[in-house]
C-alpha cells in the first residue's frame, strides 16, 4: 500500500457517498423486483439496487451515471447493457464507484471512471468508512477481521475501469471470487488489487493492465489464489506480490502466477506510486510459496523478475520456472541479503544477479539455473544498472482506453450471481504466450 493512499484519503474523508443517491442498500427478506430496469424502472443505479431483490438483475441501459453506488443486497448482478456506453463517473468527485457488501453479487459489462479512490470495490467493510469512501487499506491498521468477516463471493466481468486515483478493480477482505475479461487503465496505484484474504479462493484472469503505477497487485492475499492468462503492459510495474504489517494477514504466500504477459513497463506516461518502481515484470516484495511459471516476461528497463525482503518478511520459498525471460535489464534478480529457499530453473535468462541463481531441488541439483535449450551452464552477466525513475503524470491526464469488447448478449443472457467460485481452476490450461498479445484480451 502506497503512502498516495493516505494522501488521497485525506481528500476525500469529508466526501460522503451522495450526489446521486449513493445510500447503504437495506437487503429485504425476499422482498423487491427480480428485475430493475435503468432509467425505465428507476432513475439512478442506486435506486435500482435498493428497489431488487436478493437474486435479481439490475439492468442498465447507456449513459452517463454520475454518482456512487453501494451494493449491500447479497447475490444480484449489476450489469450494464453496453459496457462502453454505460459509465459510472464520479467526476473527479466522489470516492468509489460501485462498492459492493453483498454476498455473491455482481458487477459486469460497464465502465467506471473518474473516481477519488476505486473504481469497483468488493468488501466485507461495512462501517462508517465505507459511506465516507475509506473502506480498504490504511483505512484499518490493520482491518479487525473479527468485526469484518470477509465478503463471501463476488465477481467481475467485462468491466473497463481507467483514471480512478487508486484501484481499477479491488477487493479487498473478500474471498471466492473472480475477475475476469476486464481492463483498467490510469490508476496511481493499480489497476487491479486482491489484499487481505487468507484463504483468497480467488482467480484473476483473462485481464488487461495498461498505464497504471502497477498492473496487478496483490497485497496479504494468500492460499487459492490464481493470476492466470492476463496482459500486464505498459505499467511501471506489472506486477508486485507483497507482504505488509500495516495491513491485517501477513505475510503474503501461496499464489500462482502463470500464462501471463508482463512486457515494457517501462511507462513514463503512466500516474507515478509514491513508494517508486520503474522497469520491473514481476516482483514479490516479502511474498512467501508463491509460483511464477509459464510466463512472457520481456522487455523490463530494470528487471524482469525481482524477489525481496521488506520489512520485517523475507522472501522465502518462491518458484520461478519455464518462464520466458528475455530482453530484461536485468533478466532474473536476487535481491541482496534475500535468502530462504528460492528457486529458479527453466527460465533461460541472459543476465542474472547474483551471477549463481539457486536451482531448484526437483530439477537442478547443483545449485544452478540451466537454459533447457543445451543444458549448459548459464553465462550469468550479473545486474544492469536500474535506470532512473522518471516522473509520472496525474491519474486524471491518462488518455482514456479504447472500447473493449463487451459481454455476449448482454441485453438477454441469464444472469449469475456469484456463488460457488472460482470453481475448478487448471493453471495448466493457461499456457506460456510466446508473444506479448497471444494472451486473450479482456
Amino acid at each position: 500500500m502506497s503512502r498516495l493512499l493516505l494522501l488521497v484519503l485525506l481528500l476525500i474523508g469529508a466526501v460522503a457517498c451522495t450526489d446521486g443517491g449513493g445510500r447503504t442498500g437495506s437487503p429485504g427478506a425476499g422482498g423487491g423486483a427480480a428485475v430493475v430496469r435503468v432509467p425505465q424502472d428507476a432513475a439512478s443505479v442506486q435506486q435500482a439496487v435498493e428497489l431488487v431483490r436478493p437474486g435479481g438483475l439490475v439492468l442498465i441501459s447507456p449513459g452517463v451515471y454520475r454518482e456512487s453506488v453501494i451494493l449491500a443486497t447479497p447475490r444480484v448482478v449489476l450489469r450494464g447493457t453496453d459496457r462502453t456506453k454505460v459509465v459510472v463517473d464520479g467526476e473527479f468527485r466522489r470516492a468509489n464507484g460501485v462498492t459492493v457488501t453483498g454476498a455473491g453479487s455482481v458487477v459486469e459489462n460497464l465502465t467506471v471512471r473518474n473516481h477519488l479512490a476505486n473504481g469497483v470495490l468488493f468488501t466485507g467493510v461495512t462501517d462508517e468508512h465505507l459511506r465516507a469512501g475509506r473502506a480498504g487499506g490504511s483505512a484499518y491498521d490493520p482491518l479487525d477481521t473479527d468485526r469484518f468477516p470477509p465478503l463471501r463471493g463476488f465477481r467481475a466481468s467485462y468491466v473497463t475501469a481507467y483514471n480512478n486515483a487508486l484501484y481499477g478493480i479491488y477487493a479487498f477482505d473478500a474471498r471466492s471470487g473472480v475477475i475476469e475479461h476486464s481492463f483498467a487503465s490510469g490508476h496511481a496505484d493499480s489497476g487491479i488489487y486482491v489484499g487481505q484474504c487468507r484463504p483468497c479462493d480467488t482467480v484473476v484472469r483473462h485481464n488487461t493492465v495498461e498505464h497504471n503505477a502497477v498492473g496487478l497487485e496483490v497485497t496479504n492475499a494468500s492460499e487459492g489464489l490464481y493470476l492466470l492468462g492476463n496482459r500486464a503492459v505498459r505499467n511501471r510495474v506489472g506486477l508486485t506480490l507483497n507482504s505488509n504489517d500495516t495491513e491485517a494477514l501477513g505475510p503474503q504466500h501461496g499464489a500462482v502466477v502463470a500464462g501471463n504477459a508482463f512486457s515494457d513497463n517501462n511507462d513514463d506516461a503512466s500516474p507515478e506510486q509514491a513508494d517508486g518502481g520503474f522497469g520491473i515484470g514481476a516482483g514479490v516484495g516479502g511474498g512467501r510459496d508463491n509460483v511464477l511459471e509459464h510466463n512472457l516476461i520481456s522487455g523490463n528497463r530494470t528487471a524482469g523478475v525481482l524477489l525481496t525482503d521488506v520489512q520485517d518478511h523475507p522472501a522465502l520459498g518462491n518458484t520461478v520456472r519455464a518462464n520466458h525471460v528475455t530482453g530484461n535489464g536485468t533478466d532474473l534478480v536476487l535481491a541482496t541479503g534475500t535468502t530462504g529457499g528460492n528457486c529458479f530453473t527453466d527460465n533461460a535468462p541472459r543476465t542474472t544477479s547474483p551471477r549463481n541463481l539457486p536451482g531448484c531441488p526437483a530439477t537442478n541439483r547443483d545449485g544452478h539455473d540451466r537454459d533447457p535449450v543445451t543444458g549448459g551452464l548459464l553465462p550469468p552477466l550479473g545486474q544492469a544498472p536500474a535506470p532512473p525513475v522518471p516522473p509520472g503524470v496525474s491519474f486524471q491526464d491518462v488518455p482514456p482506453p479504447p472500447a473493449q469488447p463487451g459481454m455476449p448478449a448482454a441485453a438477454s443472457a441469464p444472469h449469475r450471481p456469484a456463488i460457488g467460485l472460482p470453481g475448478r481452476v487448471d493453471p495448466g490450461a493457461f499456457p506460456r504466450p510466446e508473444r506479448t498479445d497471444a494472451v486473450p484480451r479482456s
